[in-house]
């Protein structure tokens, strides 16, 4: 794997982007056999996330990849209210348990290794890689392959409809976006990781569905975010 990441960072970001993709459809799959939500998911997502995690402190790229405290200041981020306000977006409507006992925490660790992955693979391992020859094609390139990304949920037969997985993969670009500007002008990985990880497991809680309002407010609050963060955090490279 070092062999690879050496010879090229972008090779490396595809393989792995395509072994999440393909390895989170078998896992639900085969937890689908099972009959337990998520269950051997959590376990894939776990066993990926630390090998990754421990394999990039040996190498010494845990802050390369953003595995590190934020270089920016709290107040630079707005104290992250925004970005709280954003993650909690599915109990907006209210709360209802959606799985039981068991399903609901295979869910959240799933979920918990989702934010961790994407964000690693994503916003690190192809950012990063195309970031060496342009930052902005590395950011729109990023953002659009995470939102292009989410069409897996359709074909994975999660049961969710066309026009609900175009709305998702739509919302995804822009908090991709989002994202991405949070890691390159803040330094850290992990307020991305944890928004991700928790609003991805809110799902789980979530007791009213999509709404266009709802994606109205969404989307103008996250272009909004972006935007004044471009102006109150460290300059570094340009976008």
């Amino acid at each position: 794997m070092k062999k690879l990441y050496d010879k090229s960072e972008l090779g490396f970001a595809l393989m792995w982007i395509g072994i999440y993709c393909v390895g989170m459809s078998i896992f639900d799959e085969i937890s689908r056999s099972i009959g337990v939500e998520s269950s051997a998911t959590a376990v894939f997502g776990v066993a990926v996330s630390l090998f990754l995690y421990f394999w990039l402190k040996q190498q010494g790229k845990l802050e390369r990849f953003g595995l590190c405290k934020p270089t920016a200041p709290t107040k630079a981020f707005l104290y992250y209210i925004p970005l709280i306000v954003i993650t909690l977006q599915n109990v907006w409507g209210g709360v209802a348990m959606r799985y039981n006992a068991v399903g609901t925490v295979c869910f959240i660790v799933k979920m918990l290794c989702v934010g961790f992955l994407e964000e690693l693979i994503f916003r690190g391992f192809l950012f990063k890689a195309m970031s060496r020859d342009s930052i902005k094609w590395a950011v729109v390139v990023s953002s659009v392959t995470f939102g292009l990304g989410h069409i897996i949920n359709l074909l994975n037969g999660s049961g969710m409809g066309v026009a609900e997985n175009l709305v998702q993969i739509f919302f995804a670009v822009l908090i991709g976006f989002l994202y991405v500007i949070i890691f390159h002008r803040g330094g850290s990985l992990w307020p991305c990781v944890i928004s991700h990880g928790v609003l991805n497991s809110l799902s789980a809680f979530s007791a009213t569905g999509e709404s266009m309002l709802r994606l109205v407010i969404l989307c103008v609050l996250v272009v909004a975010y972006a935007v004044v963060l471009m102006r109150t955090l460290p300059k570094g490279d340009s976008l």
